[in-house]
């Protein structure tokens, strides 16, 4: 007699029903293989995807090894995040005052630039109708704004801060490794403010007159041989000026006469090249005139070529003498202020002294 389970209806195994338990009631049965087979295609035995094999960790982990890497990294940034907002906040509560000072001093050159501007170019001026001369009258302005310009330097906010009043000079000693990176940051942008300010102050002072077509905000613009000229004025100047910089102030002798040579610079730019770019050398400046009166068609001039003057001046510096041949980011350091920078002044100019004796 026949030990074979009776026969039952597949209909009735429960969906969820293990595959073993199957196998072992219809397994001698020929019909109740062919269901075997229907229900073991229909419901696989699950199995973890951890261990099923490269197709199921290909499509099913790699999601996840995504989302971990990408917590990975966020997890890396936060702490260069949070460093990053700290040297901001130290240098900011720190060394505010000398970035009040840059703002300050460069506001105030610009509003002698405007003042100047509006007595010796309006048309309604009685200097202006006394001096009808236009080579004189770049002269007066080109003395009266080196003059300007050797008054900040050596005033005391001058000494304190280094005398910058220009983003391509901070960019400059920031490239000679003299400026941590949050305070060469904080000195552009406080010298964008103050310069604007400064014009905008203007404005309140001399009211209509400051934006007539002879003034025009002492807007510093290309002259009569177009862009590429003043372009290349404008890098070639900025050039000198740095250059004379890191030359006069890194000697022994005549470093303290940096803030004059640079102010009688100033005075010749003014005069001499002026007709070809307006003699801006600095972003900062040239944005300020430009804000307030809408002249933007050639202000990529100077945000592009000063700066490039500037850097390739401090590199050349850098192939001749190297790094350590760098006193200090200040103009003038030869006073008591304190000093912010990365700063090597007395130790260069001891060891000078010392080479020059013996």
């Amino acid at each position: 007699m026949s030990m074979t389970p009776p026969l039952r209806d597949t209909t009735a195994i429960p969906v969820l029903l293990r595959k073993s338990e199957i196998l072992f009631r219809l397994k001698s049965d020929s019909l109740c293989r062919i269901a075997y087979t229907i229900v073991t295609e229909k419901f696989p035995t699950p199995m973890c995807h951890q261990t099923i094999g490269r197709e199921s960790d290909g499509g099913m982990q790699a999601p996840a090894k995504k989302e971990l890497a990408q917590a990975a990294l966020v997890a890396e940034a936060r702490p260069a995040n949070r460093t990053r907002t700290k040297g901001a906040i130290s240098a900011a509560t720190k060394h505010w005052p000398e970035y009040l000072i840059e703002a300050a001093c460069l506001g105030l050159f610009m509003v002698s630039a405007c003042s100047f501007t509006v007595l010796l170019q309006h048309p309604a001026s009685v200097i202006r109708q006394m001096l009808p001369s236009e080579f004189v009258r770049r002269l007066l302005t080109g003395v009266a704004m080196g003059v300007t310009a050797i008054a900040l330097i050596y005033s005391p906010w001058g000494k304190q801060s280094g005398a910058h009043f220009n983003p391509s000079v901070t960019l400059a000693f920031f490239r000679l490794g003299k400026i941590d990176p949050w305070d060469a940051c904080f000195y552009v942008v406080a010298q964008f403010i103050g310069g604007t300010l400064g014009v905008l102050s203007s404005r309140l002072i001399w009211g209509r007159a400051i934006a007539e077509q002879n003034v025009r905000y002492a807007a510093t613009l290309p002259g009569a041989y177009g862009t590429r000229v003043a372009f290349v004025a404008e890098m070639v100047i900025s050039f000198l000026m740095m250059t004379m910089v890191l030359n006069i102030s890194n000697s022994t002798h005549i470093a303290r006469f940096t803030g004059v040579i640079a102010g009688a610079l100033v005075a010749a730019y003014v005069t001499l090249e002026s007709p070809l770019s307006g003699m801006s050398m600095s972003p900062a400046r040239s944005f300020a005139s430009a804000a307030p009166g809408g002249l933007w068609n050639s202000l990529w001039i100077y945000f592009t070529a000063p700066p490039l003057g500037m850097l390739l001046a401090a590199q050349v510096y850098l192939w001749l003498w190297g790094k350590d041949a760098v006193f200090c980011a200040k103009l003038h350091h030869d006073n008591e202020k304190r000093c912010i920078f990365r700063c090597n002044y007395h130790t260069n100019l001891t060891k000078l002294t010392i080479k020059e004796t013996t």
